[in-house]
């Protein structure tokens, strides 16, 4: 199927969307500091440049665009234009993705990651749940939190 706008003008779209301040990631930042955490926002001395840095639990959380990252979810599809070129970009973004957490994890990070599913689209969660599970992961010792558009799940430590 072609694209209902034109080369130009997909262009200008997407080159106005934005890594940092995402509705996502305002939403936690919002809800979070409500409930009394404070953060670094974007450190980047930290591989990734994590969204969320709470120093006190030694707790990173990151924000993830469902296609920018391609989450396996309802809101990611593959681009029907440009194969190769979103195929390359979208596949490096998940190999940088592994690597950065990786490396994150070597310097004792536990890490967070807040899909945009779990906070739109058909299966998104309460954003009260999103942001107490948020809250209770920072607060426990489990090393990894994944919440995405149907159930936040924390894992512990090895």
């Amino acid at each position: 199927m072609a694209d209902v706008v034109s080369p130009v003008i997909r262009s200008k779209m997407m080159s106005g969307i934005g890594g940092t301040d995402t509705a996502p990631e305002m939403m936690l930042r919002k809800g979070l500091h409500r409930r009394g955490f404070r953060f670094r926002l974007h450190d980047r001395t930290l591989p990734g440049t994590p969204d969320l840095v709470f120093p006190k639990y030694r707790a990173l959380l990151f924000a993830h665009g469902c296609f920018w990252h391609a989450h396996e979810c309802a809101l990611f599809k593959w681009p029907a234009t440009r194969k190769d070129f979103w195929h390359l970009k979208i596949t490096g973004n998940r190999v940088r993705d592994e690597r950065q957490v990786a490396e994150l994890r070597a310097l004792g990070w536990r890490i967070g990651c807040v899909w945009e599913c779990a906070i739109k689209g058909r299966n998104r969660l309460d954003p009260e749940i999103v942001l107490e599970s948020c809250a209770a992961w920072l607060k426990s010792e489990a090393a990894e939190l994944v919440i995405s558009g149907s159930v936040p799940r924390a894992l512990e430590s090895p």
